[in-house]
């Protein structure tokens, strides 16, 4: 008896924090229930650029690491290959749906350190940045092998450059 009050009382603990997760989750994704569907993968897509195996880590709002977004499943981390093809870069997740994103909706790529309780080594994870309607949103994506990043980087900039683009500056 002496060992069974304390286990139940763990177990009541443990309820309760998943309790409150849940909760939590479910207070996010009405929060961010405004974000537009993700964009459809195009039917045909060219042939890939580049491609890598890896993890998708999360998306989350841009400039705040920590503010995960839950909507469309881009909240959840999974295993994924990354494609970069002229039209767009195609996340392919495995338990969750595909991600396209449009070559016109990028707008930059960065290497990090961390993001959204994913933390490694300096300049570990390549973070998109893009825009889903009137969201502008970072998605972090690590390689599983580091050989490929470089690849991965340098023709997502080449995509982002040579794709319509804002000036700041001007405006246009």
């Amino acid at each position: 008896m002496e060992k069974v009050l304390p286990g139940l009382a763990m177990l009541a603990v443990a309820a309760v924090v998943f309790a409150l997760i849940g909760m939590g989750w479910r207070s996010r994704l009405r929060r961010q229930s405004d974000i537009e569907q993700l964009p459809a993968v195009p039917p045909e897509l060219g042939a890939p650029l580049v491609a890598a195996d890896g993890q998708y880590v999360a998306s989350t709002t841009a400039g705040d690491w920590l503010d995960r977004i839950a909507v469309h499943d881009l909240g959840i981390r999974t295993n994924a290959r990354l494609t970069v093809h002229p039209e767009g870069v195609l996340m392919d997740r495995s338990g969750a749906p595909a991600l396209f994103i449009p070559t016109a909706r990028l707008s930059g790529i960065r290497q990090d350190s961390g993001m959204a309780g994913k933390f490694v080594e300096k300049d570990g994870l390549l973070v998109l940045s893009w825009t889903l309607g009137a969201h502008q949103l970072d998605t972090g994506f690590r390689t599983r092998r580091a050989a490929d990043k470089p690849a991965l980087l340098q023709t997502l900039q080449e995509l982002i450059s040579a794709g319509p683009q804002t000036d700041a500056h001007s405006g246009k």
